[in-house]
């Protein structure tokens, strides 16, 4: 995840009309081969994360001056709900894979990429990550092309000022902060006034290290409408525990958190005034632009006693995907095939902070991002639980009442209700 984008919204009718249409206007059109007429084929390449659409410019540009068969227009500003309904999707789409997915995946919209050797050469320790988000059975919908991998940044010299030791177990986190709290210094660094940073941060970190989230979410998806105190998975009873942590969390927070957002964290953490930071690798990069000497590292929250339990907090910020709709699959395949080599997507991971999708990707450059090498590699990741809560429900605004004080278990009774009454809708 990074600093959140809006999610498309899409009637289930409405959704269901464009589908059927594609799929009549695919028997009448066929596909489209590359390269049958002297002309390129042009293709629409939609990306949807802001921060670098002007990175994958300038990669459609190469792409564009290495051959003569394909000819690729970068779009980052069309709606695609209301261009999916229209029967005008874009020929290949680089999206962040959570909930804004799950529409187009379950209804079938997307191609089946399963026989592509780029699907075959990605590591298949991540394949849970997507199915989890959204699957349609006997197809590989969409390929990963950057996972994002979050945990606690710290800062080094304080850490070594201090002689405190990366923590991991519970019990030594709690006496590092102690120990930072004694010698006048703040142990984390909160932004309470964007909810995004709780949801992301304490709330995901603390469920992530005590819960099983796949397990937990199929459950939970299986019990639909009975969700609640007496059903085999609900948040009041499952989420107890984790949120009882993030409120002992909450008590080594600078005091100001209530009324510091994102930007002033990033500052703030830069002038060292906090010893660790619940972000992302997305705040490397502003942390840089007040102190790029500040030396950081990063390493999974303990929210246990058992450092077995030791996991991070992982998203596919990125993937590679093709409409039914399309009318130029193979151009599309062509570009998604040039992206996905080894020189260009090794090189997008190691410029983004992004953490490599290949079997055989290389290992993290960044060393602030190195304590999660090991983790990640091994397979002990979570996707966050805020990512698989859909949009509608305010996961974020409970997360941060709880942040602030309010009883955990009436915010989680709260979201037990809601989960319910959203299965009964979509039944």
């Amino acid at each position: 995840m990074h600093p959140p984008t809006p999610r498309n919204g899409l009637s289930r009718r409405a959704f269901l009309a464009g589908v059927g249409a594609a799929g009549t206007t695919l028997a009448l059109a066929g596909c489209g081969a590359v390269g049958r007429s002297t002309r390129p084929t042009t293709i629409s390449f939609y990306v949807s994360k802001p921060e670098v659409i002007g990175y994958f410019q300038r990669l459609a540009n190469r792409y564009n001056r290495s051959q003569s068969k394909v000819r690729v227009v970068l779009d980052s500003t069309s709606n695609m709900s209301a261009d999916f309904v229209r029967n005008q999707p874009p020929d290949l789409g680089c999206w962040n894979y959570n909930f804004s997915m799950v529409e187009f995946v379950e209804h079938g919209a997307l191609t089946d990429l399963s026989d592509t050797a780029e699907a075959k050469s990605i590591n298949p320790k991540l394949w849970t990550l997507l199915d989890q988000t959204a699957k349609y059975p006997g197809r590989i919908s969409a390929v990963p092309y950057s996972v994002m991998a979050a945990s606690v940044i710290y800062n080094t010299a304080i850490f070594a000022q201090h002689g405190i030791q990366v923590p991991t177990t519970w019990t030594e986190l709690t006496a590092a902060c102690e120990k930072l709290l004694a010698a006048g210094v703040t142990p984390f660094y909160n932004t309470y006034r964007d909810t995004w940073t709780i949801a992301q941060g304490m709330f995901d970190y603390t469920i992530g290290g005590m819960v099983d989230v796949k397990s937990f979410f199929a459950e939970l998806s299986r019990e639909g409408t009975r969700v609640g105190k007496s059903s085999r998975a609900s948040f009041e009873k499952d989420f107890a525990a984790p949120m009882q942590r993030m409120a002992q969390l909450a008590e080594y927070s600078n005091k100001d958190a209530a009324s510091r957002g994102y930007g002033d964290g990033n500052l703030a953490f830069a002038k060292g005034k906090a010893a660790m930071y619940l972000q992302g690798p997305w705040a490397l990069g502003e942390i840089a632009k007040s102190n790029a000497h500040l030396d950081l590292g990063t390493f999974p929250l303990p929210v246990t006693d058992d450092p077995n339990d030791l996991k991070v907090r992982v998203n596919v910020d990125l993937a590679l995907w093709i409409p039914e709709a399309s009318k130029k699959q193979d151009a599309a395949r062509d570009f998604m095939s040039w992206l996905m080599t080894p020189a260009v997507i090794d090189t997008y991971n190691a410029d983004n902070n992004g953490f490599g999708v290949r079997a055989d990707a290389p290992p993290m450059k960044n060393p602030a991002l190195a304590g999660m090498q090991k983790y990640y590699d091994d397979g002990a990741f979570y996707l966050g639980a805020s990512q698989l809560i859909p949009a509608s429900i305010p996961v974020a605004n409970y997360a941060q009442a709880m942040a602030l004080g309010a009883s955990p278990a009436s915010q989680l009774r709260t979201l037990d209700a809601d989960w319910a009454r959203l299965a009964l809708r979509s039944a």
